[in-house]
């Protein structure tokens, strides 16, 4: 009876649909609207919107990364910039962190009550970093230029598993219906040391869903069920309001695109000896023909219909903190075992209009896992009036209305 009272108690914490974010949410629909205070005479509505609200697409760049940092709080001086070198970057609409392990896995951390202390640490490096690449990426407009930041719009935490999202400022007001699901899959088959938090959220008229896991570990033969079980119960249990109007996909395959990230934790199905020296061979293929991961794919006995990009870089698990070396090389403590080296760290999506552009590592050695990174084209549906909106208000037409407005509230 008290296990279940105590889960009880737990599944209805997991369950909070309550998130963080930079501007205030209450699901309904974010519009740009024109201030009152504007002279609304000199906007014809030839010059803002079309009679006919028809759609085209647009490309929009979304990165994504994913790290387990194995319960360790990073520094006040702690460099996210690892997580973002590459060239790619700089031209990313959207940003998607997800962590794992971001404390540590102990009783009192999945029974306990839960504090924002760490996933507000994360979200300031990560707001410093990118509003810092921002100033150095500014963007012109008819000849100026004009700052880009990246503001919040998600960030939820479940037990050690956290899911933040990022964008451009500009983007915002085409935000709409952001909300989140947690699924617990661990002690007891329900608590958070185990598990996923889901995001969606509407961009323009295309819906987006980020899934960021952590699955059952083990490296024993039969262990990958575990996992495969995990992500039946994730896609089974996640659900989502449908929306003010009622229409929004509420199950996470049916949003128009969707990325799951996380520590999947599948391993290698081989002698610990030939994946150690196919390893430091760099033979990846070899290795990637007994990836539980892609052979589970290929059966078709989860994720069908998923994809993964072409992995060429190492293993990311296991290492020893703050070195290159993966760990079991050398000697371990009696007891402990060694852990071969695995690609436990992924990121997959699925559907139509994505087309990824970057599948790579990252070498921080914060933690025993590196990070992974992907960057994703993706087609997003926007309605023709709002793009004309847009365009008014990133116009130097605009500016000029701001700039009275301005000397106007300045001479009072």
């Amino acid at each position: 009876m008290w296990p279940r009272l105590v889960a009880s108690k737990v599944i209805k914490r997991l369950g909070s649909t309550n998130f963080v974010a930079d501007f205030p949410s209450d699901n309904s629909e974010y519009l740009l609207e024109i201030p009152p205070h504007f002279d609304k005479r000199s906007l014809s509505s030839d010059d803002i919107i079309f009679n006919h609200d028809l759609q085209e697409t647009q490309n929009y760049r979304v990165f994504v990364n994913t790290w387990n940092v194995g319960g360790v709080v990073p520094t006040d001086d702690f460099n996210v910039d690892d997580l973002l070198n590459t060239c790619h970057t700089s031209s990313c609409d959207i940003y998607v962190f997800g962590f794992q392990e971001v404390v540590p896995l102990r009783a009192t951390n999945v029974l306990g009550s839960e504090s924002g202390r760490v996933s507000a640490k994360w979200n300031c490096l990560i707001r410093e970093a990118l509003n810092k690449k921002g100033k150095e990426n500014n963007i012109g407009n008819n000849g100026k230029l004009f700052r880009q930041e990246f503001n919040c719009i998600i960030s939820k935490q479940m037990v050690g598993i956290l899911i933040s999202v990022w964008v451009r400022n500009d983007l915002q007001s085409f935000i709409k219906n952001p909300s989140v699901s947690c699924v617990g899959c661990g002690i007891m088959g329900c608590l958070g040391n185990k598990g996923a938090v889901s995001v969606r959220f509407q961009l323009h008229q295309t819906s987006l869903c980020f899934v960021c896991s952590h699955l059952a570990s083990g490296g024993r033969e039969g262990d990958e069920k575990n996992r495969n079980s995990n992500v039946g119960e994730i896609f089974s249990r996640t659900i989502f309001p449908k929306g003010p109007s009622l229409e929004l996909p509420t199950k996470i395959l049916d949003h128009d695109r969707v990325i799951f990230l996380g520590d999947l934790n599948y391993r290698i199905s081989l002698p610990e000896s030939t994946t150690r020296l196919l390893v430091e061979k760099g033979e990846w293929n070899a290795l990637l023909e007994k990836d539980q991961l892609g052979m589970e794919l290929m059966d078709g006995q989860v994720f069908e219909g998923w994809q993964e990009g072409i992995i060429n870089f190492a293993p990311t698990y296991k290492y020893y903190p703050n070195s290159s070396e993966y760990y079991g090389r050398s000697e371990v403590k009696r007891g402990e075992k060694k852990r071969s080296p695995a690609w436990c760290d992924r990121i997959i999506w699925y559907g139509e209009g994505l087309k990824q552009q970057l599948y790579d590592r990252g070498e921080s050695k914060l933690s025993d896992h590196r990070p992974v990174k992907a960057i994703f084209s993706t087609q997003i549906r926007v309605s023709r009036k709002l793009k004309r909106l847009q365009s008014f208000f990133l116009s130097e037409r605009f500016e000029k209305i701001t700039s009275h407005l301005e000397d106007a509230l300045t001479k009072r």
